[in-house]
């Protein structure tokens, strides 16, 4: 019976017995395999989303090891950046960057490490849990000095090349954590359906009497940095009143001012290019000296809000370019770090943005330029560590250009093995339209940027290693007692320039995926053994989320580009998320989220680990309890074969038997080495898991156990069990390690079934023909069956023959299930079988039951001989049910008594033999321990036995 409660057992096991230290001593120096893991953040607890990527990682570094390959195992902690800050804010009771100022940068940094060392161990002992097997103890932490200089090196690299650059940016902006995100950060996490309230306002047309142009826009706050409204000037437009106010709109969107409104003139965009229009704030400070124009813009649609769009420069990334291009009045920043307005924006200034929508929008009201106020959904931008709604800044920030490495990296991307094959296309989509690289943030903990600009003279002085920054610090010995190098024990560093000028480090922090997009360099030894570097680089694979591909997978392949033009992976495995068994998002807040610890200690670590390697990896999982018991059926099947195993196979031949059944299954065997071997060449984990479980559950269990039951006393006959059985475990070892080992502690005996090698494929057992016919064979026989279900005739009462018409257009699986007569006959319980090739169309007088290759009929009548050996069967399964209630063995005597009013003639001996009987008489015995008294069809009987010491 399977229990879940095995994996503490196992894990004992392991430990006690050193089983991976030995795993690894085994493959020691022989070919590498270089693997290279993904950092988790070390930042709460493991969620069951991270375990399906830690799930495949295991599986796949699993089957290299039994292929006799030398790998790290090295797993890796992301450390840094505001994920990270935004909890330890939670930790300390802060919600602003002003908060962690006033606590000292210096408590802070050590609140963050803190929170990385504890949470990394509890993610190690969850991993442990799942059955992952890495190096622990041997991690890797992208916070480290070593990781943060590998950096620091890659940077003056692209300093050194002319590729990095401080710039003038609309970037997208969280006030809360006041700091900017880049483009590549803003994926599936970056956006969220929201619902806004949008509005229509009115721009008022000068030289045209009462006359405005109808404007709509879903961000009110901008409209105070507004300096122009552009037009499609291919779209027709028209001017529509009510007899008290006119405006100007798309005509395709006439329908918005309502049925009052009625078109008074018609006219193309261009035509109205050139059109002034007062401010909607002209007391604005920074409103003065504006001329509002209608202006071109071949992107203006005619499906959504007016057909007339506000133009605010400092506002908006497209608003922005086309102000440069058309040399419009570009506003400085409207709001500051935090979401405040900045002085010139009159009323508004100092207040915050969040705080202020409404006020605008009645303001709005009040100076009679609100038309109408509508609720708008959309997807919109969202901060991806605090979830807090992102506005849109200039701002400048540090930049790496992309415009020389782009094509570099389609070229490498495109080398690449991508798995599914639909990530590869996101990747090469991703590289066209990727912007330069926003690399700086204005936060605390994370890659202190070593950027020395000087005031002075304008030098900019880029540290490219701890060395460096000793070499050019005004007090080299600061350097050398620097605790780490983080901030604020860093911004103490300070050097001296060329021109003489001391000038100190920008105060910034880098994007955090520069500390994981390092990790094939920094973490391979490229900066201090070049040897080892070469023997593990590029990796072989690596396997993270889809969403991957814009964060880490971009990264890794942009550093790698600079630092050597090639790709750092060969292959990458791609999956998508994992959602409720109803296929919902999982969410706190819904009562749907299932908790790493939960899952694990309620439904058991190869559990988990078949619903995730059962997925495909192109869609979304649907990961509960309720997949969960399921897998826990299969699972018993697989256990329940191998207390057979046990019971029956005692006297171990060591050849095979001869059998058409067992040569089926020696090939089944031999031809499922082939598949799971490819499959996972290919990344292809669940056709393989899917695979195996149809060996386990059909092939084995259901067909080749049924087929030999009667000859299992054949010492062959076991060793083909025997030997199918185990070999499909070590297939299945990586896949699900603990049940695997159990069973093979059990059954039999070896030390460990994750030390023993791939098993290798047997060409001479292989015959396609045979495994072929046994298809045909398996159909007819579940049609015999289905005909059985339909005339309510139980499989252990004998017929004397069927007859199966096949049709014409299946004329070939005559020849094919004559080969396997004797193994329908003995599945069927028939005495004989007849297969006839016939028209498609048969006679309607002819009653049986269709199938896909034709018809069955059954020979229903029973004469004695066959009601002789119905009812034997039938004692014989109630006699082996007492055998089973009363915790027999096979080798366990009986002295058996049955009392039935029937001759059952030579099944006697039967009775005997195969019910374990020292002795049968046929007679009704008040003195036995067990017994059962019932009716078999109208026939009343008893059975009853004692057990022989």
């Amino acid at each position: 019976m399977y229990s879940h409660e095995v994996d503490k057992e196992i894990l004992g096991y392991w430990e006690k017995n050193k089983i991976f230290n030995k795993l690894r001593e085994k493959n020691k120096n022989k070919p590498p395999f270089s693997f290279m893991d993904g950092p988790i953040t070390a930042n709460n607890p493991m969620g069951v989303h991270h375990a399906w990527g830690r799930t495949l990682k295991d599986v796949f570094q699993r089957w290299k090891a039994m292929q006799g390959f030398d790998q790290r195992y090295q797993n890796g902690f992301d450390c840094q950046g505001l994920w990270l800050e935004v909890e330890t804010e939670k930790d300390l009771g802060f919600n602003s960057k002003r908060e962690i100022e006033e606590y000292g940068l210096d408590k802070f940094s050590r609140a963050c490490r803190q929170r990385v060392e504890k949470f990394s161990k509890i993610q190690t002992e969850q991993s442990k849990l799942l059955g992952q097997w890495m190096d622990w103890g041997n991690d890797y932490f992208t916070m480290s000095d070593s990781n943060i200089e590998s950096i620091w090196y890659f940077l003056k690299k692209c300093h050194e090349k002319g590729w990095l650059y401080k710039g003038k940016r609309i970037l997208p902006w969280c006030i809360r954590c006041g700091t900017s995100s880049s483009k590549h950060e803003m994926s599936d996490d970056g956006y969220a359906d929201l619902i806004h309230p949008s509005v229509y306002v009115k721009a008022k047309l000068k030289g045209k009497t009462d006359e405005c142009l109808l404007i709509w826009t879903t961000t009110e706050w901008t409209l105070s940095s507004n300096v122009a409204a552009a037009v499609n000037p291919e779209l027709n437009y028209v001017k529509a009143t009510d007899g008290n106010q006119t405006f100007y709109l798309a005509e395709t969107l006439v329908h918005k001012l309502g049925n009052e409104f009625s078109v008074v003139g018609k006219i193309k965009g261009k035509e109205m290019v050139g059109w002034e229009y007062e401010s909607f704030y002209p007391e604005l400070d920074v409103q003065q000296g504006i001329v509002h124009k209608v202006i071109p813009f071949d992107e203006v649609g005619e499906n959504e809000g007016t057909g007339i769009v506000h133009i605010a420069p400092n506002c908006g990334d497209v608003d922005y370019e086309l102000g440069k291009k058309l040399r419009l009045k570009i506003l400085n920043p409207a709001l500051d770090d935090f979401g405040n307005y900045n002085q010139g924006y009159g009323w508004l200034s100092g207040k915050n943005v969040k705080d202020v929508k409404k006020e605008i929008v009645k303001e709005l009201d009040q100076r009679k330029i609100l038309f109408k106020v509508e609720n708008y959904k959309h997807r919109y931008p969202i901060c991806w560590r605090c979830k807090e709604e992102l506005v849109f800044r200039l701002d400048f920030s540090w930049f790496i250009s992309c415009d020389e490495l782009r094509p570099l990296m389609k070229e490498e991307s495109a080398k690449v093995e991508w798995t599914p094959e639909h990530v590869g296309k996101l990747m090469q989509d991703w590289l066209d339209n990727m912007d330069d690289w926003n690399i700086s943030r204005k936060r605390y903990w994370g890659l202190p940027l070593m950027f020395y600009e000087c005031g002075k003279c304008e030098n900019l002085e880029v540290i490219g290693s701890k060395e460096e920054l000793k070499d050019k610090s005004i007090d080299p010995d600061k350097v050398d007692t620097l605790p780490e190098l983080h901030r604020p024990w860093i911004d103490e560093i300070k050097i001296r320039c060329k021109c003489g000028a001391e000038i100190s480090r920008i105060p910034e922090v880098g994007d955090c995926w520069l500390d994981a997009g390092i990790v094939p360099y920094s973490t391979l030894k490229y900066f201090n053994d070049k040897e080892y570097w070469e023997k593990w680089f590029p990796v072989e694979l690596e396997i993270e989320m889809r969403a991957q591909v814009r964060l880490w997978f971009y990264a890794q392949l942009f550093m790698s580009i600079v630092l050597e033009g090639v790709a750092p992976y060969k292959k990458v495995l791609a999956y998508e998320e994992v959602r409720d068994e109803k296929g919902e998002a999982m969410h706190k807040s819904k009562g749907n989220a299932i908790w790493f610890d939960d899952a694990v200690q309620k439904m058991g670590a190869d559990v988990m680990r078949w619903q995730y390697c059962s997925q495909n990896p192109r869609y979304n999982l649907n990961f509960g309890f309720g997949p969960g018991k399921e897998v826990e059926r299969h699972l018993r099947i697989i256990t329940n074969l191998s207390n057979y195993i046990k019971q029956n196979c005692k006297n171990l031949d060591n050849n095979y038997s001869e059998d058409l059944a067992s040569k089926w299954i020696l090939s089944r065997r031999e031809n499922l080495k082939k598949l799971i071997t490819s499959a996972l060449n290919d990344l292809d984990y669940n056709k393989a898991i899917d695979s195996l479980k149809n060996y386990f559950l059909f092939d084995l269990s259901k067909t080749y156990v049924q087929f030999v039951r009667d000859n299992l006393d054949d010492g062959k006959v076991q060793r083909v069990l025997y030997d199918c059985y185990f070999d499909g475990l070590v297939l299945l070892a990586p896949f699900l390690p603990f049940i695997t080992e159990k069973l093979n502690l059990e059954v039999y005996s070896k030390q460990s079934i994750h030390l023993e090698d791939w098993p290798e494929i047997n060409d001479n057992l292989i015959d396609n023909k045979l495994e072929r016919a046994m298809i045909d064979c398996d159909l007819v026989i579940q049609s015999i069956m289905a005909a059985r279900d339909k005339e309510k005739v139980n499989v252990r009462w004998p017929l004397n023959k069927a007859i199966v018409y096949l049709h014409k257009d299946h004329k070939e699986v005559k020849a094919s299930v004559e080969t396997l007569r004797d193994l329908i006959l003995k599945q069927c319980n028939l005495k004989a079988i007849n297969f006839i090739v016939v028209q498609k169309t048969l006679d309607e007088e002819i009653q049986g039951y269709d199938f896909d290759y034709g018809h069955v009929v059954l020979d229903l009548v029973m004469d004695k001989k066959l009601e002789a050996e119905g009812y034997a069967r039938e004692l014989m399964r109630r006699i082996q049910n007492l055998r089973k209630e009363a915790k027999l063995i096979k080798e366990d005597s009986i002295e058996l008594f049955i009392d039935i009013d029937l001759d059952l003639g030579d099944w006697k001996d039967n009775i005997f033999t195969k019910c374990g009987a020292s002795s049968l008489k046929f007679e009704k015995s008040a003195d036995v321990k067990h017994r059962l008294d019932g009716e078999i069809k109208t026939r009343k009987f008893s059975v009853g036995f004692n057990v022989l010491n």
